[in-house]
């Protein structure tokens, strides 16, 4: 069983997105969030995690989805990027899985950037866009 294979599942609204388990640095709870002035629309702003400064970006308005309200399910997910770590806010997270089968990002037909996706796993009836978190975080 290699941890490559397995990917975390997350929400935004009724769509779900699954990011490579080894790309996880850490899943945590809503926090204050600082904004930085003058910063890419989808930065949410900064947060203090442990003594570290971590950026914090929306997933939604990376993805021009509409702004909801933040809810007890929402959470902050901290992945590994090049050498700092990030966080991308995302409405729930659902699960950790693996796919039985993945098919190449060229089917993905969402309206989405192709390059930011790895594919679309299928696991059991449900299929889930796997995204490339580094090309998603550094376009």
């Amino acid at each position: 069983m290699c941890a490559a294979d397995q990917y975390i599942v997350v929400e935004m609204g009724d769509e779900k997105y699954a990011l490579n388990i080894s790309d996880i640095h850490e899943i945590i709870k809503m926090q204050k969030i600082t904004e930085v002035p003058n910063s890419k629309h989808y930065l949410e702003g900064v947060t203090n995690l442990r003594g570290k400064i971590v950026p914090i970006i929306s997933l939604r308005k990376r993805f021009g989805f509409p702004e909801v309200k933040v809810t007890k399910s929402t959470r902050i997910v901290v992945v590994n990027c090049r050498e700092d770590i990030v966080g991308i806010i995302v409405d729930a997270v659902r699960e950790v899985t693996r796919f039985s089968e993945i098919q190449s990002a060229n089917d993905i037909v969402s309206g989405l950037e192709e390059s930011y996706f790895d594919g679309v796993g299928y696991s059991g009836n449900e299929l889930v866009s796997i995204l490339h978190i580094h090309r998603v975080l550094n376009d």
